[in-house]
């Protein structure tokens, strides 16, 4: 009775949330304030019940003529059968200076948090460059590249490496090489975006990391759009005995302030 309460919890939020609050903005448009809340989800009863629940949120926002504040925090929730798999937490902040110019450069902070590989907590922070590669209209495409330091607080000591074993904290310089794109097709029919980056460590040959995270959307209003997303994520180190790659589709809506 309780996971049936649960479910309808969540259902209720898929369908509700997205009318109440407010994918990926571009931080060199010249609005002051920017933001968007994309809610996609599956859930299947009967035999074998499967509920996934994904959340990801951006907001904009320039506190000085040439400096834009971004922040896109996601959750991702799955369960089989009643049994919790994922309750995962991503923010991810930035601050560009100039970022109206071809190249600017940033400073940014991470936080997240992974159940399935038993990661309490991880924080990075860094700096770096973007590079405006394409831009027409909506339609963008960027490159950026940056250095961050690292600190993993995992809540096992047995890795699927075993150099690494008997180690709760694994700490270490990481290279990011990120693309971000976004792409209006068919007059505007079709919204098609996507976020990847990989994370090689600057130390550790073996210690990588990477994600890529694709949106496909389909506008049903001026501020509501029915989106379709794909998300792939790949970890070289995870506590033994765990699949190093892991991968979502849901579906949902996207809500957006502008």
């Amino acid at each position: 009775m309780k996971h049936v309460l649960n479910v309808k919890l969540v259902v209720f939020v898929l369908l509700i949330l997205p009318l109440i609050l407010f994918g990926q903005i571009n931080e060199s448009d010249s609005l002051k304030i920017k933001a968007d809340l994309s809610v996609t989800g599956f859930w299947q009863g009967g035999n074998v019940e499967t509920l996934i629940f994904r959340a990801k949120s951006g907001i904009s926002y320039r506190p000085w003529k040439k400096w834009v504040f971004k922040t896109q925090n996601s959750y991702v929730y799955q369960a089989f059968d009643q049994e919790k798999a994922d309750a995962d937490f991503l923010s991810l902040n930035f601050l560009y200076f100039n970022p109206e110019k071809r190249l600017y450069p940033q400073v940014l902070g991470f936080l997240s948090t992974n159940f399935r590989r038993e990661i309490s907590s991880r924080s990075l922070i860094g700096a770096g460059f973007t590079w405006q590669a394409y831009i027409k209209g909506k339609d963008w495409l960027k490159f950026s590249l940056t250095s961050e330091y690292e600190q993993t607080n995992f809540d096992n000591t047995d890795f699927n490496i075993d150099a690494y074993d008997g180690n709760n904290d694994i700490n270490t310089f990481r290279v990011t090489v990120w693309v971000n794109g976004k792409y209006h097709l068919f007059k505007d029919k079709i919204i098609l975006s996507h976020e990847s980056y990989i994370q090689p460590s600057l130390e550790e040959s073996d210690n990588y990391r990477w994600r890529a995270d694709f949106g496909l959307e389909f506008p049903i209003w001026k501020f509501l759009n029915f989106k379709i997303n794909y998300l792939h994520t790949f970890e070289n180190i995870v506590v033994s005995e765990q699949e190093r790659e892991d991968q979502f589709l849901t579906f949902g809506l996207t809500v957006k302030s502008y």
